[in-house]
């Protein structure tokens, strides 16, 4: 049984039992010290203890009248401080943020509380989504349940931190260009990112708004579907969504046959096996085909040939997108104002506010996206990158009219890695989406899930699968099998590799 079943099929709701509920005064300690618990973890910037606890009661009296339930009736959710919730603030880990409080929740949130899910907090991420690390946060960094001196990956860093240290048992995220699968891979869950326009974005804050969707992190692939079979479909509020029920996603039954992957056949292109590799886990990578290849998959070798231009035209394009998209935080239309004497000129105003609002890495992308728009450089990079995105999709295409289920690869080029190790050097940071920045390129569905552990520093890697656009169902149901063949035992976590 998953964990959100059993949170949802438990006579009573989730939430306090997750806060460890005693009644009374220890129950107001138990929920003090578990809110210490994640300030110290990093994983959740807000925890909101009294909302969450009226709601369980409200789903807990809803039981008891026999009522009928949602399909999350009472199970704990944790929010990406980039998604809009009603209840707390939305900051997207920037001072330019600071205090802000939503007056509406996102779609997707208002989906799932719909559906009975309870939403305790909100997770850290890079400042508005841009980092793979999640240590470029107002908050400070988020620390991977596995070995608290490394980063969990970003920039739903926090997000895939709280579902590992089993804070909860779903989380949503947002991927852009690996946000959601390359945390989820280096904390050994499972991510799901999905086809672009699947999941409303209508209350998540732009970052690039041709790339960015909201999905989610779980303990299982059950539980990322069960989640995105509510949160799926066609939004008013969102043009960019779309209306596709002939390919809806339909949560994962229990299926307790031995699993087996016959009549699959997944594509592995040659950039899996790369310089920019760690060796070790190049090795888990290697070991794990083989497996699939034994459970009866058939394992192909493609060729995507412009994959090598993936991640310099995906930070073009991005940062393009971030460039425009964050020009409405200058103190007057949104976001905070610096504080300056009253003989302040309005450029001065401008100046400091977005100076003191933005961190280092906000500012590199923003310039770097303005740098590209200009009218001596347009052509030169920011059209080459369009060029370069449609051949990658082209490319992909390509493979699943070869007859490929899914295209597999490494979700990361390696374990996660020491907390500031790469905080000084963008290049090394930005390779760290090598393999995930094609996928939302061509705006299709990715899922991360855990292969195995790199032994040397008892650390997980994950696997990516890419499916054809509107593919959730197929992939979803492949993944759940690779990870039944890959895990029989189930699959590690950091409480039982302590």
């Amino acid at each position: 049984m998953t964990r959100v079943r059993h949170e949802r099929d438990h006579d009573r709701c989730g939430y306090p039992r997750w806060l460890a509920l005693g009644g009374g005064g220890r129950a107001r300690h138990a929920r003090a010290d578990r809110c210490g618990e994640h300030c110290g973890s990093g994983a959740f910037v807000s925890v909101f203890d009294e909302h969450a606890l009226e709601r369980a009661s409200e789903i807990d009296a809803q039981r008891a009248r026999g009522e009928p339930l949602g399909p999350l009736a009472g199970v704990p959710i944790a929010v990406k401080d980039n998604i809009c919730f009603d209840h707390g603030q939305t900051t997207c880990a920037s001072r330019a943020l600071e205090g802000y409080r939503s007056p509406f929740a996102a779609t997707a949130v208002r989906r799932l509380t719909d559906a009975g899910a309870i939403v305790v907090g909100k997770t850290n991420l890079d400042e508005f989504g841009m980092g793979s690390s999640c240590e470029h946060s107002v908050f400070g960094p988020t620390r991977n349940p596995w070995d608290h001196s490394r980063v969990p990956g970003g920039s739903s860093g926090g997000s895939a931190a709280a579902v590992a240290a089993g804070m909860v048992p779903i989380a949503l995220g947002s991927d852009t260009g690996g946000s959601i699968r390359q945390p989820a891979a280096l904390c050994g869950v499972v991510g799901v990112k999905p086809t672009y326009g699947r999941v409303s974005r209508y209350g998540l804050v732009a970052y690039a708004s041709s790339l960015d969707q909201i999905g989610p992190i779980a303990g299982s692939v059950e539980d990322c579907a069960l989640a995105l079979s509510v949160m799926q479909g066609v939004d008013p509020r969102d043009a960019t969504s779309a209306d596709r029920p002939a390919d809806a996603i339909e949560p994962i039954a229990d299926d307790h046959r031995a699993p087996d992957l016959k009549g699959v056949v997944f594509g592995v292109p040659s950039l899996a096996f790369g310089a920019h590799n760690d060796p070790e886990a190049e090795g888990v990578f290697a070991r794990a085909i083989e497996t699939l290849r034994a459970a009866g998959a058939e394992v192909r070798e493609i060729e995507l040939p412009h994959a090598d231009h993936a991640v310099a035209a995906y930070y073009v394009i991005a940062s393009a997108e971030a460039s425009s998209n964050l020009a409405r935080y200058d103190g007057v239309r949104y976001g905070r104002r610096a504080e300056l004497p009253k003989s302040a000129t309005l450029e001065e105003m401008y100046t400091r506010t977005r100076t003191e609002g933005f961190g280092a890495e906000v500012k590199r992308r923003i310039m770097l996206g303005t740098h590209v728009l200009t009218s001596g450089y347009y052509d030169a990079y920011y059209l080459t990158a369009l060029r370069a995105r449609r051949r990658i999709a082209e490319d992909y295409a390509s493979a699943f009219a070869a007859g490929c289920d899914a295209v597999l690869m490494p979700a990361t080029p390696g374990p996660a890695f020491p907390l500031g190790a790469k905080l000084t050097d963008p290049l090394m940071m930005y390779a760290e989406d090598v393999y995930t920045v094609g996928a939302s390129l061509a705006g299709l569905p990715a899922a991360a899930v855990p292969a195995g552990l790199v032994e040397s520093a008892r650390l997980p890697i994950g696997l990516q699968l890419v499916a054809p656009a509107w593919g959730e169902a197929r992939l979803l149901d492949v993944a759940r099998r690779v990870v039944g063949v890959l895990h029989p035992r189930g699959v590690p976590s950091p409480q039982a590799a302590t």
